[in-house]
């Protein structure tokens, strides 16, 4: 599970101290894992904050609760603490938390996905828009959805085959193409406007 260096669990029990609050606990869940975004978030945990699924993991003079939900992305995690003159800095390290690269044994769908979520997403959020996976056809065609600053937007042609296409087809042979299954007319905030005359 996680496990607490001595710096770390000393500077949450000073935390909770402070707090004058019987109880008192630390709470640690994740933040979107299993994505780029993955992350750790911390906070005070009063006892009727909880209701009983938590792992609770016994440091000394405090309980440090994880929610179930997270388990699986922070299994293996270390916390420390590094003191300093300025006060001192808290470290996670959480190996799961944004999910690994898919083996070589792992199916299109997963593999595709890891690209949409890590290459392809991450430079589309620039223009405030995404994409999902609908499905992939037996052929081998990538089925995607946009969304955000992508429906509706001028440009999104372009992008499927200058962008998405490209970077899919690169890392997975298996993609033959990629098509589009988005409402565009729906789109409430594109980042190009499209032509009316077009």
């Amino acid at each position: 599970m996680i496990s607490l260096s001595e710096t770390a669990q000393d500077h949450f029990r000073k935390l909770i101290e402070q707090q004058s609050s019987p109880g008192m606990g630390i709470r640690v869940h994740a933040v979107e894992p299993g994505t780029p975004k993955g992350d750790c978030q911390l906070e005070f945990s009063e006892p009727g904050d909880r209701n009983g699924t938590e792992w609770e993991v016994e440091c000394e003079g405090f309980s440090l609760f994880v929610d179930s939900d997270s388990v699986p992305f922070l299994d293996g995690a270390t916390v420390d603490f590094t003191r300093s003159p300025t006060g001192g800095e808290l470290t996670i390290r959480a190996p799961a938390l944004r999910g690994s690269v898919p083996g070589d044994n792992a199916s299109v769908v997963e593999r595709v996905r890891y690209v949409i979520e890590t290459e392809i997403n991450p430079q589309l959020a620039s223009h405030g828009g995404r994409v999902s996976l609908r499905e992939i056809t037996a052929e081998g065609t990538v089925i995607l959805q946009f969304g955000g600053g992508c429906q509706g937007c001028g440009m999104v042609d372009a992008t499927l085959k200058g962008g998405v296409e490209k970077t899919l087809k690169e890392r997975i042979p298996e993609v033959t193409g990629v098509a589009d299954a988005t409402d565009h007319d729906t789109g409430t905030n594109p980042y190009f406007k499209r032509d009316a005359h077009a």
